[in-house]
């Protein structure tokens, strides 16, 4: 990654996990709390494909699981984190550029609903059962609603910002051309001189030619008269 998408990555989440904690988690809503973080981990993917989103959330999931007030084993949200990074940036099209807001929007149910699953599962695996006790599935619906109405407020914003850090758009991987619109500009230029040269070039053996033929031309009268007067002779 550049070293200006890791620090807007970094600034996207910093922003996120300080508003998740002293902001989100004071709501008190019913069910699931709105999940910040898990969307800049959305929109950062989507941009940056599946190898980018999948470093993305492994850092943001770790700084969230020791930031307070976590009350969970260190590496578990990094770990789910890390796995949504990577599966929605699968989702990434080849020319970066996404045409409709279906796909974030899907990504970010997508996203949510897998988030909890999995944060559910890992913490049954070390005996963290605070899960069953609340309602799985109401945790799962509260989530994909919350995320899902904060979603068009965000994921376009922060597409649009890491967008920039991407170079040329028309690029397959999403990286600068080599020298970019100068050399693009100083190209078409020398192709344009090229051009007019070549031009010249043609017009001066056209004017060549026609020199010549008018020479000979010229010539041919002469000779006549040179033979008439040998006749005449």
């Amino acid at each position: 990654m550049r070293l200006n998408r890791i620090l807007l990555s970094t600034a996207f989440v910093v922003v996120a996990l300080v508003v998740q904690v002293s902001v989100f988690a004071r709501l008190h809503l019913p069910g699931a709390v709105p999940d910040l973080l898990l969307l800049v981990v959305v929109g950062l993917a989507l941009v940056h494909g599946h190898t980018a989103g999948a470093l993305i959330g492994f850092g943001a999931g770790l700084l969230a699981d020791i930031a307070p007030p976590a009350d969970h084993a260190t590496g578990r949200y990094a770990l789910v984190l890390c796995v949504i990074g990577y599966l929605v940036g699968l989702a990434r099209p080849d020319n970066g550029q996404l045409r409709s807001a279906t796909v974030p929007m899907v990504a970010v149910v997508g996203a949510a609903i897998a988030s909890t699953l999995l944060y559910a599962g890992v913490g049954a695996l070390v005996g963290d059962t605070a899960a069953r006790h609340v309602g799985l599935s109401g945790l799962v619906f509260t989530a994909a609603l919350y995320d899902l109405l904060l979603a068009p407020f965000t994921v376009p914003l922060i597409m649009a910002a890491a967008r920039r850090t991407t170079g040329d758009p028309l690029t397959g991987d999403g990286t600068a051309t080599a020298g970019g619109e100068g050399a693009y500009r100083r190209t078409a230029a020398g192709s344009f001189r090229t051009g007019r040269m070549n031009r010249k070039g043609r017009l001066g053996g056209r004017k060549g030619r026609i020199g010549v033929q008018s020479t000979s031309l010229l010539a041919r009268p002469g000779r006549k008269q040179r033979i008439k007067g040998v006749k005449r002779l």
